[in-house]
């Protein structure tokens, strides 16, 4: 989400859409990092407008959630208030992140670091900052266990169409080696965020099954820029419905069954009602866990706000908060998001 200017065009370059299978990531080490030296001090106006144009209608699109939980939209906010949870859910597999374990994740890119604060510390720094702030997550919930996880942006959403005219880049393999590198060394968990642009669910995710077949690995999809009939990300807001969704839901079930794996988890942003159509439809199988992420920023009333509108109304199975480090204005507290109901397994900073 919110990808700011200097990260895309980075990004655009570095990455250099390498569509390598994994055995061959090591040999693109030092291209990717040569090309990432030279592009570092470019402008590109187009991703400034990229920038300027998600950010409104992002506001927008959250003022409006407010405006539905005030006085005026008060009939509506009851009637989210009193929507029962699912009770239809499947019961947890062995192996399962949930609900025995919370995630606290860093999101973002090593590439950029204004797209989160996955790429915005040295790598140290930053891995030694979700340490403590797993702990503080811990601490504020002493019933659950926290998991760390690194959220990594494998494929990004562009301005301009590329090479093959899909507005999206597909990041290097050496780098998405990196960052689980990372992660295994610490008994972490990683996750492969995917911003399609004009291209398709179906298309985007072959290439990253040889990564999914790693227990610790597991998937994001964000319909924020995800764009339908030829719209361009940062025009409009893009939208997904509950039938990608299932296509990677499928995807996921049919690695953990040919692979023998523990559960995977399928996590899916949201910040406004369009952005996922038909959510009730979203398949629920034990073997892929569905979570999906508050991903609105702003002022903590802002962020209740959006929660009641595209959280509780179509509630789906399991709930995840994001928290941004410069947009939240205070930023809450464990302790203040974990009074939300249902409580978030799934918290993400950016």
């Amino acid at each position: 989400m919110q990808i700011p200017a200097v990260a895309v065009f980075v990004l655009a370059l570095v990455a250099c859409a390498d569509q390598r299978p994994p055995s061959s990531a090591a040999s693109g080490d030092s291209v990717s990092h040569q090309v990432q030296a030279s592009v570092v001090a470019r402008a590109d106006t187009d991703t400034v407008a990229l920038r300027i144009s998600r950010d409104s209608l992002r506001l927008a699109a959250e003022s409006a959630a407010v405006r539905a939980d005030s006085a005026a939209g008060r009939k509506r906010r009851l009637a989210a208030d009193s929507v029962a949870w699912p009770t239809d859910l499947p019961a947890p597999l062995p192996g399962s992140v949930f609900p025995s374990h919370r995630i606290v994740a860093f999101y973002g890119n090593p590439l950029s670091k204004r797209m989160g604060i996955l790429g915005e510390l040295p790598p140290d720094q930053m891995l030694a900052k979700l340490e403590r702030t797993a702990k503080e997550w811990a601490a504020a919930d002493s019933t659950t266990t926290v998991k760390p996880a690194l959220h990594l942006i494998v494929t990004v959403a562009q301005a301009s169409p590329g090479r093959d005219g899909k507005h999206r880049l597909r990041m290097s393999d050496s780098l998405i080696e990196k960052v689980a590198r990372w992660a295994v060394e610490r008994d972490w968990l990683l996750f492969l965020d995917v911003q399609v642009g004009q291209s398709t669910v179906r298309a985007e995710l072959p290439r990253l099954m040889p990564y999914l077949r790693r227990p610790y690995v597991h998937l994001a999809l964000d319909p924020e820029f995800s764009m339908k009939n030829g719209a361009k990300p940062g025009k409009r807001i893009g939208t997904m419905d509950a039938s990608e969704i299932n296509e990677a839901i499928d995807s996921l079930i049919s690695v953990v069954d040919a692979n023998n794996l523990p559960p995977k988890v399928m996590l899916v942003h949201r910040f406004t009602t369009k952005m996922l159509t038909n959510a009730r439809k979203i398949r629920k199988d034990a073997r892929a866990q569905v979570v999906i992420d508050m991903d609105g920023f702003g002022s903590p009333q802002l962020k209740r706000g959006t929660w009641k509108a595209v959280i509780l109304r179509e509630p789906v199975w399991y709930t995840g908060f994001k928290l941004f480090y410069k947009n939240d204005k205070p930023m809450l507290k464990p302790a203040e998001v974990l009074k939300l109901r249902p409580a978030p397994v799934y918290i993400q900073y950016q």
